[in-house]
């Protein structure tokens, strides 16, 4: 099946742009750092003191002492006009609404996908030209191999007449645009597609529109979830704002491409008094701290959770602790649809196969900032914890089995990757060629490209190990390929 279809693709290579020839440094956050830029030397963190449990009783006085050390105390009024962005004084506002500091999961949704100004929500990010690049970006050899696992798993289902396809945070539609242009033979598959695209950024909807040649349909009612046609092969697509809104009822095949990353992370710092969650304060300068909760918080109960499914001493060992509660919320939600709908979905994302310790990080502009520094004008991302998501997903449903996770160079190895470059080659250019082969070393390879002659800062760094792919699937429809 593997080799049909790698044989069957159209072998013809789309235009490359100048984001082929672009070299992310190692330390970009789609590339793993074991570095961390909350650790950086030019963040403010202050720990709260612990109460004085010890001191003397005293015989009752009529004199009440209230203790206000814990409370928000704001920096003297200025006249001076504030350079702060809309985004930093709608952060500090809800800051000193509150009283006291906010989780860093919390600053993370904000800085992210806050609606006027949050970083994904009105820019393009994505290559060379934007704060980082991802996979799809790097060769269309992704997209099509993407396609390749969905088109497998559409044959254990029973080839049903239609199937929802539904991709979260899609970015430029970019792996979506390969994945049905490498299909485009097998007519069977592409027409029992339904496409969903979940994204929240309006001008990223409008980006995957025009890459996917859509169509708007004319008679349509429905203008909250607008329903459009891509050219490409003819398959209807619909976008929404959460998982929650794609329709059920058909079976389903899902895919998290370097979507969990974005997804607000709780962090915890071992501390005298013992886990304590890292928050976001206010400095008497008005910059933004960190320090940590005096008092356990709502997230702790998620760290707990996290906790008992790892061994004691995986845990004795750290000092600090990620959990993203949104994560385990958003798995349970895929495994429920699967279980009740039938399919799978596949994960692929930089992470580890255990309990997450310090990795949350910020990137603009390809280079590392630090996570406070002007919110909202950076990336921050943090390592999946896909433990945690087979935990999740095993827990919701019993009617599901999970799979991997194996290195994204096995998965795409597995898959063929190696065949469908050689025909790629085959129908090149020399250009072409020199970018295939260095588009193939940062999805598969490790380290810098032993090829590679051009300036060392340049060199193609290879994802193909730090990068990790999961599948959920149905138990009905088996072990998908290539967890085999």
């Amino acid at each position: 099946m593997l080799r049909r279809l790698l044989l069957q693709a159209p072998t013809s290579c789309r235009r490359l742009s100048n984001a082929y020839h672009y070299s992310a440094p190692s330390h970009s956050p789609r590339f793993f750092s074991s570095s961390s830029s909350s650790q950086s030397p030019n963040s403010s963190f202050i720990e709260h003191v612990e109460d004085n449990a010890n001191h003397s009783t005293s015989p009752p006085s009529a004199t009440v002492s209230v203790d206000r050390s814990g409370l928000y105390n704001p920096p003297e009024h200025s006249h001076e006009p504030s350079s702060d962005s809309e985004l930093v004084k709608h952060l500090k506002g809800i800051i000193k609404f509150r009283g006291g500091p906010i989780s860093i999961a919390e600053y993370m949704e904000e800085v992210l996908t806050n609606p006027k100004a949050g970083f994904y929500i009105n820019r393009d990010v994505f290559g060379a030209e934007g704060d980082f690049i991802t996979s799809p970006e790097v060769s269309q050899m992704f997209g099509e191999m993407v396609g390749v696992w969905a088109m497998c798993l559409w044959e254990q289902m029973g080839q049903p007449n239609k199937v929802n396809l539904v991709e979260l945070g899609p970015g430029r539609g970019t792996l979506m645009v390969d994945l049905l242009r490498g299909a485009s033979k097998f007519k069977n598959f592409t027409e029992s597609l339904q496409i969903h695209m979940v994204e929240c950024s309006p001008t990223l909807q409008k980006l995957q529109h025009s890459n996917l040649k859509c169509k708007d349909e004319d008679n349509t009612d429905d203008k909250v979830n607008k329903r459009s046609v891509s050219t490409l092969t003819g398959t209807p697509v619909t976008w929404h704002a959460a998982l929650e809104q794609v329709p059920s009822g058909l079976p389903t095949i899902i895919i998290a491409h370097e979507f969990y990353d974005a997804l607000p992370v709780h962090q915890f710092q071992k501390a005298s008094r013992g886990w304590c969650e890292k928050m976001v304060d206010v400095a008497e300068d008005s910059s933004f701290r960190f320090v940590l909760s005096p008092q356990p918080t709502p997230a702790t109960l998620f760290m707990m959770k996290r906790c008992k499914w790892a061994a004691t001493e995986e845990i004795a060992k750290l000092d600090h602790i990620e959990v993203c509660p949104k994560a385990m919320e958003l798995t349970q939600t895929i495994a429920d649809r699967i279980s009740s709908d039938g399919g799978g979905a596949l994960i692929i994302d930089y992470g580890l196969n255990g309990v997450v310790s310090d990795s949350l990080q910020a990137i603009r502009k390809h280079k590392f900032v630090d996570i406070l520094d002007n919110p909202g004008s950076a990336d921050l991302s943090a390592y999946v914890d896909f433990a945690s998501i087979r935990h999740s997903a095993e827990e919701a449903s019993g009617d599901v089995s999970v799979h991997g996770p194996m290195t994204q160079s096995q998965f795409l190895g597995s898959l063929g990757i190696n065949f469908r470059v050689d025909a790629l080659l085959q129908n090149c250019t020399d250009d072409q060629a020199e970018s295939l082969r260095t588009g193939y070393w940062r999805l598969v390879g490790e380290g810098e490209a032993p090829f590679w002659e051009g300036p060392d800062e340049e060199a193609p760094i290879g994802m193909g190990t730090r990068y990790l792919a999961m599948a959920i699937v149905n138990k009905r429809q088996g072990v998908p390929v290539p967890f085999q």
